[in-house]
């Protein structure tokens, strides 16, 4: 019964699912620096220092899956605007190793200055390079096109539809209530057909039961009745 409703909600779980990476996440190497280059900016004697590398390597990596993840028509990009970013970002880190330290607060505050300045700049390519993908003259767009959602290259350079925002929002919102609608009625379908069907076969069960109880019932029944009649045929010829 648990794998029967397992398989009625997958459906349901796949609408919900999204890519779980951004454009810089992409490649590995990136978290890997990423980490590496923050160890780097805070001393071993720091208290909590563990945790605070931790959290900045979570914001700092995850900042470009929530940028590119807002809108379909912010999800490609040229793979070497990409690389442009990373490399911006590392010079950065490299700068910050080459300073003074000067306590936690002051390197939050300017890792924070780094993020709202790296957003701003993959916000800005997206968009420019989804006007340029979008356009006419999208054949002059050089070299792999990175799905941000999917980490996938690919070779096309014309886009059109949801990538370029020809899909109006509330009706593209509304295809997908439709069809979560669609599935919930067909997982809803599929139950009370599974439950219909075990209670027909626990009536059908019940009525064997009940049967079967009636026919000895009446077999034990109709022995007694001819018990009685024998005895009563035996006291008849008794009595002659």
């Amino acid at each position: 019964m648990g794998d029967l409703w397992l398989l009625l909600l997958l459906p349901l779980s796949l609408v919900a699912f999204h890519g779980v990476k951004g454009c810089l996440e992409c490649d590995p190497k990136f978290i890997e620096d990423v980490r590496h280059l923050l160890s780097k900016l805070v001393p071993p004697e720091v208290p909590g220092r563990t945790q605070l590398l931790e959290r900045q390597s979570k914001e700092m990596i995850g900042l470009s899956h929530k940028v590119s993840h807002r809108e379909k028509m912010l999800r490609v990009l040229a793979v070497q605007k990409v690389v442009q970013l990373r490399t911006w970002l590392k010079n950065e880190f490299y700068k910050l190793s080459n300073e003074t330290w000067k306590g936690v607060f002051i390197l939050q505050g300017k890792l924070l200055e780094i993020r709202q300045i790296l957003e701003s700049k993959l916000k800005e390519l997206l968009k420019n390079f989804s006007e340029v993908a979008c356009s006419a003259d999208c054949t002059v767009v050089e070299g792999p096109i990175l799905d941000c959602w999917t980490c996938l290259r690919m070779t096309t350079r014309c886009f059109k539809g949801e990538y370029c925002g020809g899909e109006i929002p509330r009706k593209a919102e509304n295809r997908e209530i439709a069809l979560f609608l669609i599935l919930l009625t067909t997982a809803t379908i599929l139950g009370s057909a599974l439950l219909l069907y075990y209670m027909c076969v626990s009536h059908r069960r019940k009525m064997k039961a009940i049967r079967r109880s009636l026919n000895e019932y009446l077999e034990n029944k109709l022995e007694e009745i001819g018990t009685i009649e024998e005895k009563q045929q035996r006291h008849y010829r008794d009595r002659k």
